[in-house]
């Protein structure tokens, strides 16, 4: 026997069943310093709210991958990638949790792209073509943490803080920045990394300068010259 059921009827559990998969899912919100959204059904910081109502992200064909929980969604392209270039997966995991909380599509207010909130720029320079491929994205990041991980080699910290802020701050500086974001910034790598300090602190690095005298004769010093610098490294 054929059973007619009224069109508003359908409509009316469909609706009802998506919103059950919205509550089941408990999907939480929260938008950054940066301007960065960050959805997850698994909370850890206070700002984050719950997503209430009808949302087609829950279920269905908008539904947000694993990555976008803050799940290590990405942990073996972290791994291998980690591994090849010499750097602590734990630590590459904790820049991209604190950078994007794992969403592949992240942009921040200044332009930031992808997992590892690579710069058009710097992304350019890498050789990443496009910033949100996991992979392309996770490649390129860790070879700039490479990169300043051997430019300050023995300090995590100033790495981080010139990820975060520029090498040219900390340069300046000679040290971490004193910017609220960067030290903030550096210390919740370190702490989701394993490696927190007490306290991250803005120790100085060591400059080499060299110059040139007027009979050729080059100069290396730790002091700067009284007169003329050719070059500072």
């Amino acid at each position: 026997m054929l059973c007619r059921v009224p069109i508003a009827l359908l409509v009316w559990l469909a609706f009802s069943w998506v919103v059950s998969e919205v509550e089941a899912a408990g999907a939480f919100r929260h938008v950054d310093e940066e301007g960065v959204t960050h959805i997850t059904d698994t909370p850890n910081d206070p700002r984050f709210r719950r997503i209430s109502g009808f949302s087609g992200t829950a279920s269905g064909w908008l539904k947000l991958p694993q990555a976008v929980a803050g799940s290590p969604a990405f942990s073996q392209e972290i791994r291998e990638t980690a591994e090849r270039h010499g750097v602590n997966p734990s630590l590459v995991e904790a820049v991209i949790r604190v950078e994007s909380a794992f969403n592949p599509w992240a942009v921040s207010p200044k332009g930031a792209q992808g997992l590892m909130q690579l710069m058009p720029r710097t992304a350019y320079a890498l050789g990443v073509r496009d910033s949100f491929n996991p992979r392309q994205n996770i490649e390129g990041g860790v070879r700039h943490l490479r990169y300043l991980l051997d430019r300050y080699p023995g300090n995590v910290p100033l790495a981080l803080a010139a990820y975060n802020a520029g090498e040219g701050a900390v340069d300046y500086y000679r040290g971490i920045p004193p910017y609220t974001e960067t030290r903030q910034y550096v210390q919740k790598v370190m702490e989701r990394s394993g490696s927190a300090q007490p306290a991250v602190k803005a120790e100085p690095i060591q400059l080499i300068y060299r110059w040139e005298d007027a009979d050729g004769t080059l100069t290396f010093s730790n002091v700067p010259p009284t007169t003329r610098v050719k070059d500072r490294r």
